[in-house]
């Protein structure tokens, strides 16, 4: 069978740190993301547009916007014989703490691999959107970009090199994320952190990660509620976010098994057993910052275990 001449593929939101796993840990959901569409080309080369890109603030400078910019070290890689056109629908929230650059890198990667038979494994497209990282906060994470292009949870032992490992997603496992209508900025964010800390509280994180990951593998969805637990960054940026300790009691009273912060913030996740629960969480947190006189949305989920893929394909 030849080659797709065109594709539409999505690029999901993603949570990363997962409480106690900062820079570390991340999912994938199914729902806010992106739509990247790909078109071969005779003419060489990269071309591309994105509708929303002005009203956001999106540069469409191929080095500079996060879908294109890995897509150049990409396709160098590939080197094929026809050029691509990819326009990017930006239906995420830019600054949400959702993973919005990677989900546009993500969508784009991945529909580029497709249009030329995917040469390229998941895990191998991953190091191309480390680059698109370094592009939206300059510094090339990988705890969005991972789990947006292989789905599921994934762990990211080490950047240099590059070392992923993928994680279970228990079939029980909600999320919940709230979206507050405030911006804030990765580097904002990572600026109120502290560059040292005692070591009861990295003993602490350690064994609360590692719970983490054994709940994964265990199906364990009590270990896993003790286990999301951050005593390192939360405390600090829990500071810089209107209502998170009036969201977090809300959560928890409904049922969540743990809640934190979704990224650098400003979202907010709740982890639960049930759609029900799930659901329910939604609803208390929205209470939460409507009585605030904030704004919100808010989305519910189940683990996302396929990452970017492909929803159309033209041949």
């Amino acid at each position: 069978m030849s080659s797709p001449n065109a594709v539409k593929v999505f690029g999901p939101a993603t949570v990363a740190n997962v409480s106690c796993g900062f820079d570390i840990l991340g999912f994938a959901l199914n729902e806010p993301g992106d739509l990247v569409i790909a078109q071969k080309t005779d003419k060489r080369g990269l071309t591309f547009e994105c509708p929303q890109a002005e009203s956001l603030g999106i540069s469409v400078e191929l080095e500079k916007n996060t879908a294109t910019a890995p897509v150049i070290s990409l396709m160098k890689a590939l080197n094929p014989s026809k050029g691509v056109h990819l326009m990017l629908d930006k239906l995420m929230p830019v600054g949400s703490g959702l993973g919005s650059s990677a989900a546009s890198a993500a969508a784009a990667l991945v529909a580029v691999n497709s249009l030329f038979d995917s040469p390229l494994s998941r895990e191998e497209l991953v190091t191309f959107g480390v680059e698109a990282e370094r592009v939206a906060c300059g510094t090339g994470h990988a705890d969005n970009i991972g789990p947006a292009i292989m789905g599921g949870f994934v762990l990211i032992r080490s950047t240099q090199p590059l070392d992923l490992v993928a994680l279970p997603a228990p079939d029980k496992l909600h999320c919940t994320i709230v979206h507050p209508a405030i911006t804030l900025e990765t580097r904002d964010s990572r600026d109120v952190l502290k560059q040292n800390i005692q070591l009861k509280k990295a003993v602490t994180q350690w064994g609360n990660t590692a719970a983490l990951v054994a709940a994964l593998y265990r199906d364990d969805l009590e270990l896993l509620g003790r286990s999301l637990q951050d005593v390192v960054v939360e405390p600090e940026r829990s500071q810089i976010l209107p209502g998170f300790a009036q969201a977090k009691s809300a959560a928890m009273d409904s049922g969540a098994l743990g809640f934190g912060i979704s990224g650098s913030g400003p979202s907010l996740f709740a982890l639960s057993d049930s759609d029900s629960k799930a659901k329910a969480i939604a609803s208390a947190l929205r209470s939460v910052f409507d009585n605030l006189r904030l704004g919100c949305e808010t989305y519910c989920s189940k683990i996302n275990t396929l990452g970017a893929r492909v929803i159309e394909e033209e041949r």
